[in-house]
């Protein structure tokens, strides 16, 4: 099994953006000075020895939960499959899940979690288990929307490792229906992506979710 370091696919490098935001000092400050203005308004008090650095706390975590922007240089890593084209290679599923994640809606900037499951048929390559979750985080810490995370995991997928096909599954609480708007309590909204032999094949898809633990029919 040989390992295939430092991709050169271009595609696939800008998929996974390996670009570090580089923000300054002079920046943060001003960032903070526009957050602390914003909760005064929105009526905290920040003279309060518990609230007097919430605008660099608030900032320094808004930076964290969107650092899927800065890349995972660790994803640069596929390996040779000891497939030999039988028939059977075709069919085998690599499954993992449940992948806790966080996101947070490009719409209203509040939080969505959940869990996600990734699925693939394996042609040439296959990647390390551990990247799958890497993979899922890369893209739900972003600003985003759950149905574009679960076209990024695929597409990303599709251009790495050119497998038969590919399987996501999404279920994740958006707060932004549940702190404001309808303030629907507890629901959970499921997207599914279906690439290659998965969007043709109703069996795969039953069998992707009896992996994942999820018992579901597919016709």
């Amino acid at each position: 099994m040989s390992i295939h370091d430092d991709l050169d696919d271009l595609e696939y490098q800008n998929a996974i953006k390996l670009k570090l935001r580089q923000i300054s000092d002079e920046q943060y400050q001003k960032f903070e000075g526009y957050a602390a203005e914003i909760f005064s308004a929105f009526g905290l008090d920040l003279n309060t020895p518990a609230t007097k650095d919430t605008p660099r706390r608030f900032i320094k975590a808004l930076f964290d939960a969107t650092e899927g922007y800065d890349g995972d240089p660790k994803l640069l890593r596929v390996f040779d499959t000891e497939c030999r084209g039988e028939p059977d290679c075709r069919l085998s599923q690599v499954v993992e899940g449940p992948i806790p994640f966080f996101a947070l809606c490009e719409h209203h900037a509040l939080p969505f979690y959940g869990m996600a499951y990734v699925g693939y048929i394996a042609h040439e390559n296959i990647i390390g288990i551990s990247k799958l979750t890497r993979l899922v985080r890369l893209f739900a810490k972003r600003f985003s929307v759950q149905e574009r995370i679960g076209q990024q995991i695929a597409d990303t997928l599709d251009t790495m490792l050119h497998p038969h096909g590919v399987a996501v599954f999404l279920e994740a609480h958006h707060l932004c229906m549940e702190m404001r708007g309808v303030r629907e309590l507890s629901p959970k909204t499921r997207t599914t992506v279906w690439r290659g032999h998965y969007a043709a094949d109703a069996t795969l898809r039953s069998e992707f979710f009896t992996a994942c633990g999820l018992q579901r029919n597919e016709k």
